[in-house]
């Protein structure tokens, strides 16, 4: 049994655990992003590009971080919502929700429409309307209350979802803030 017959197999038995199989006319079969439960996920995940911050400084308030990713022509969904969510750190950042914003690609000139955001439990829900269309680059601009008062490394999963009522989160990585006190420079 060759390589593409064990795969076949194996796809096969991922039928069994709620992977469906679907073709696109004549082109070869691709997972599908429908699930046996009616659960909708990706085709091809966005690409986190990493976060960002203009200030640096501990303390600073008025300041923003950004959050840069694309959701790829392939993607098979819209992006309708992204919850980035602060991992264990010495002070939990807290965010101002109606601060959030969101741009096409990396001008802020071109705004994407923003639904629901919420901030709890260390987690920022941004909902999209309308959801973001595959082919698009996404700048989230947000803004914390201030800059933590400890230097060091903030890391942020940043988890998507695509547009459904019956949806599956995807991790697509983690951004990294580095915060330094002046004398540390």
């Amino acid at each position: 049994m060759g390589f593409g017959d064990r795969l076949w197999r194996a796809l096969g038995a991922g039928l069994g655990c709620g992977l469906g199989l679907v073709t696109f006319g004549l082109s070869s079969p691709t997972l599908a992003v429908r699930f046996a439960d009616g659960t909708v996920a990706f085709d091809h995940l966005p690409s986190f590009f990493g976060a960002s911050t203009p200030y640096p400084d501990t303390w600073v308030s008025g300041t923003t971080y950004f959050f840069k990713l694309q959701v790829p022509a392939n993607a098979g969904e819209p992006l309708q919502r992204i919850e980035i969510t602060q991992q264990a750190a010495p002070e939990t950042i807290q965010f101002i929700p109606e601060a959030t914003r969101a741009y096409i690609g990396r001008s802020q000139k071109d705004r994407l429409g923003l639904g629901k955001v919420t901030f709890q439990e260390q987690t920022l829900t941004v909902n999209f309307d309308p959801p973001v269309p595959p082919g698009t680059l996404v700048t989230l601009a947000v803004s914390p209350e201030q800059n933590p008062q400890f230097a060091g490394v903030y890391l942020f999963s940043v988890t998507v979802f695509p547009a459904g009522e019956k949806v599956r989160g995807q991790m697509v990585g983690t951004g990294r803030l580095q915060f330094y006190r002046g004398d540390d420079w």
